[in-house]
């Protein structure tokens, strides 16, 4: 795949370039996390931030008919980046439990390199699906939360946590039949 400047230089691709940088602040801040609830507070709204750019970076991408292959790679990219930061570092610090941070991990890194798979044979990077999409916002709400401050009410804490447990399955086997079925399609010449 040959990437120009134009692929590039969108709106939506600096809006998602925009989410990598404010990974740098989350790193940071996460380690004060237990000093102050302001530490909370502030993490609070540059995760909402984050899930401003998420949503504005594929909204400008279709409004302005700029999706590019670059931007596929980009806009999963940069969720992945800031969502990995704050589950590893919420995981080393006791604040979610290591079953659950293993399962996020893991069904990210067998999604990521399945991607890399079906690209490599397809010759294509497919967007991210709608369940994965839900999946991965229910994360977030579930961090979010944690971050706030909800494992105090403990019925809430834990049947979010579930849910995103669940959903990480659901999304994962989803993920894979679609994976299967591009590449059987591509080698039967119907893509």
């Amino acid at each position: 795949m040959k990437i120009s400047f134009k692929e590039i230089n969108t709106l939506a691709n600096y809006i998602s370039l925009l989410r990598v940088l404010l990974a740098i602040p989350i790193f940071i801040l996460l380690d004060h996390i237990n000093e102050s609830y302001d530490y909370r507070l502030i993490l609070g709204f540059i995760c909402l931030v984050v899930v401003a750019t998420d949503l504005l970076d594929g909204y400008f991408a279709r409004k302005y008919n700029s999706v590019t292959e670059v931007g596929k790679i980009i806009d999963p990219f940069a969720d992945k980046l800031c969502m990995g930061i704050i589950v590893v570092k919420l995981y080393l610090i006791g604040e979610i439990p290591g079953y659950f941070f293993w399962i996020v991990i893991f069904r990210d890194l067998i999604i990521f390199i399945g991607g890399i798979i079906v690209s490599k044979i397809i010759n294509k990077v497919l967007p991210s699906n709608m369940l994965g999409k839900i999946t991965a916002f229910f994360i977030g709400v579930f961090v979010l939360a944690d971050i706030l401050g909800v494992r105090e009410f403990e019925s809430i804490y834990y049947s979010l946590m579930y849910f995103c447990i669940m959903l990480c399955f659901a999304s994962l086997i989803g993920y894979g039949i679609r994976g299967y079925e591009t590449i059987k399609y591509y080698k039967n010449g119907t893509i």
